[in-house]
């Protein structure tokens, strides 16, 4: 018996000591898991400190963004879906979104501006919103715009009605402050539009009749209303309206607490999202649109009129005004870096002091060189450079490079050289003055353009 017992008792020690040596691989390795884990979130957290802080020092370390990062515009276009076959482009905005500034505009182009050659001859498959629906093609409602504005826009982004529906619902709705009473009905299209004037939370469905209403059902002696004279009638209150809805779409979608919710943002833009902006040039800018503020946003509509239908061969269309317009997207696209806020002063030789002309950039020489192996480039930025309102005296080639540089030869102001990045989207600022230069700036087109 005693030596079964002793038995027994070496074996339940033997057992202890295995179960011993098993937990001490364990412990290891728990703590090697938990070393890694503290070096990779000390790492994590260095690079978002790099990246700024905060949420969008957070938001550029995980998607990897880009850091230099220059003014992208977009054609947007609202297309509404619901009569079958038939899409309606509903909205038409240029949108600009300047990262280094943090300002953006808005430019709404009414759906009924006229694209043809002759107005007494109008029809209405000539008006811009009739351009997508003929092919889905949204690249010549874009040449038209680009036609109209003088802008180089690139890129467009066709939203769906159920893109617009879908994400103010995930978003969990928009606070909005509705200007007037909205009654209207067209069972043709399904649409129904019921909203009371005032602020509430909108849920897609009603954010779509906001964007969509342009006037009231007609009274029974066939009479409609529509917005306020003050406010902008009819297609133009609509386009107002839809700009100050997308601003808080923007300042509501940006809330840190919706950087959970990006999964189901980008399945809605997947879904109901057309555009030719790439996912790798788009995430480079969502850092930066999360501290956006709205106040730094210009919304306006482009000038112009609606003429006699007598005129128009009985069609409404709008005809917008060739010089009116080019001074505004002067106004909104290229002057707003010097005239908002960042103003220098000259002291003259009496001791005032005066602000700089925004005319000093049409005395500035500019030389443009092409460094980027693309032919079509060296075009593309001068023509931007003079729809900017620059100067271009000389281009050229030079040897092949990587970066697009911005190289001050002429002591020239700060605000303008950055101006001038803004108006091309690239480029690092350099000084390296010569007196005998013969432009003030030279300009070298890189591989990055």
């Amino acid at each position: 018996m005693g030596k079964k017992q002793m038995n027994n008792k070496e074996i339940k020690n033997n057992k202890k000591k295995k179960n011993k040596n098993k937990k001490k691989p364990i412990k290891k390795i728990l703590l090697i898991l938990l070393l890694v884990l503290l070096i990779a979130g000390g790492v994590f957290a260095y690079k978002v400190y790099q990246n700024g802080g905060g949420t969008s020092g957070m938001l550029a370390t995980v998607l990897n963004s880009k850091k230099d990062v220059g003014e992208i515009k977009a054609l947007l276009l609202g297309i509404s879906t619901d009569q079958e076959g038939v899409e309606l482009t509903d909205t038409i905005i240029v949108a600009s979104y300047n990262p280094n500034t943090q300002k953006a505009t808005l430019l709404s182009i009414p759906r009924d501006t006229y694209t043809g050659k002759s107005t007494a001859k109008a029809t209405a498959y000539e008006k811009i919103n009739a351009l997508y629906g003929r092919k889905h093609r949204p690249d010549e409602t874009l040449e038209a715009v680009n036609e109209i504005t003088g802008l180089n826009i690139e890129y467009y982004v066709v939203i769906k009605t159920e893109a617009l529906i879908k994400l103010v619902d995930v978003i969990g709705g928009v606070t909005f402050n509705v200007p007037i009473d909205m009654d209207y009905d067209d069972t043709s299209q399904d649409l129904h539009i019921h909203l009371k004037a005032g602020e509430q939370k909108l849920d897609g469905n009603k954010a779509e009749q906001l964007v969509r209403f342009r006037h009231s059902n007609p009274d029974r002696y066939g009479r409609t209303t529509s917005y306020p004279v003050e406010y902008g009638d009819n297609d133009i209150g609509r386009m107002r309206t839809q700009r100050e809805f997308i601003l808080q779409v923007v300042k509501q979608t940006a809330r840190p607490e919706n950087i959970f919710k990006l999964g189901e943002i980008l399945d809605v833009a997947k879904q109901y999202v057309l555009t030719n902006i790439d996912f790798n040039v788009a995430k480079d800018y969502i850092p930066y649109i999360v501290e956006f503020d709205t106040a730094n946003m210009l919304t306006e509509s482009l000038p112009g009129e609606v003429p006699s239908l007598s005129k128009t061969n009985n069609v409404s269309i709008f005809v917008y005004d060739k010089q009116e317009t080019k001074k505004l997207v002067q106004e909104l696209f290229f002057d707003r870096d010097i005239t908002e806020g960042n103003e220098e002063a000259q002291t003259t030789e009496n001791g005032t002091t005066t602000e700089i002309s925004n005319t000093n950039k049409t005395n500035l020489e500019i030389e443009v060189l092409n460094g980027s192996g693309d032919s079509s480039s060296l075009t593309k930025v001068v023509n931007t450079l003079k729809g900017a309102g620059f100067n271009v005296t000389r281009t050229g080639s030079t040897t092949t490079t990587s970066k697009t540089t911005i190289i001050n030869k002429k002591n020239v102001k700060e605000t303008l050289l950055k101006n001038i990045k803004d108006v091309i989207g690239k480029g690092t600022i350099e000084t390296s003055e010569a007196s005998s230069s013969k432009v003030d700036i030279t300009i070298i087109i890189g591989k990055d353009y």
